[in-house]
C-alpha cells in the first residue's frame, strides 16, 4: 500500500507539468524539416524490394526443387 501511495503522488505531480509540455508542444508544433530533408526514402525503399525480390526468389527456388523432387520420387 506504500508504493501505491508514492505511485499515486508522483503521478499527481508529473500530470500538470505534462498536460503543460503537450499544450505548447501542440501550439508550436514539431517542424521536422531539417532533419529529414536530405534523407532520400527511394533508394531505402528500392534495397528493401530488391531483399524482399531476392528471398522472394529463395523461396520459390526451394518449392520448385521439392516439386521436382516430388515428381522423381513419385
Amino acid at each position: 500500500m506504500k508504493n501505491l501511495k508514492h505511485v499515486s503522488r508522483s503521478l499527481a505531480l508529473a500530470l500538470p507539468f505534462s498536460a503543460l509540455m503537450a499544450a505548447n508542444a501542440s501550439a508550436a508544433g514539431w517542424d521536422y524539416s531539417s532533419l529529414v530533408s536530405d534523407i532520400d526514402f527511394g533508394t531505402i525503399a528500392a534495397g528493401v524490394l530488391a531483399v524482399a525480390a531476392l528471398l522472394a526468389a529463395v523461396y520459390a527456388g526451394i518449392k520448385g526443387a521439392k516439386v521436382v523432387l516430388a515428381f522423381l520420387r513419385g
